[in-house]
């Protein structure tokens, strides 16, 4: 796979931005593009296009709220929120990566028990 940076899974982004409401409070989704490429170590980089992509997802599922207000900047932009209902989706789908990364960690390593190349 190289040093490239990394591919996120179809409804992988979601879960960051909700997290990242979570976490920080509401924000303007250039601000929640910049928090989730300083957390990843710049691993993940998002264009305008996929962060606009994904806030509309979550908008119309009912998981974040949007209200307009002014940028540190002194700009107008949309201000995102989780709502109860992302909330409830963050946890479920937090349980559902810790879940998985578990299951990943024990098969990558069968590679430490000897019979593997």
């Amino acid at each position: 796979m190289g040093e490239s940076k990394l591919d996120l899974l179809q409804g992988t982004l979601d879960v960051m931005v909700l997290q990242t409401l979570a976490t920080i409070g509401a924000q303007h989704g250039y601000g929640i593009a910049r928090r989730i490429e300083q957390v990843s170590g710049d691993e993940v980089l998002l264009n305008q296009g996929t962060i606009y992509a994904s806030l509309v997802r979550l908008q119309q599922r009912g998981w974040i709220k949007a209200e307009w207000g002014i940028s540190d900047n002194n700009r107008k932009a949309k201000f995102y929120e989780i709502t109860r209902a992302g909330r409830k989706q963050l946890a479920e789908h937090t349980a559902h990566w810790e879940r998985l990364s578990r299951v990943m960690g024990r098969v990558l390593a069968m590679a430490n028990e000897g019979g593997g190349q």
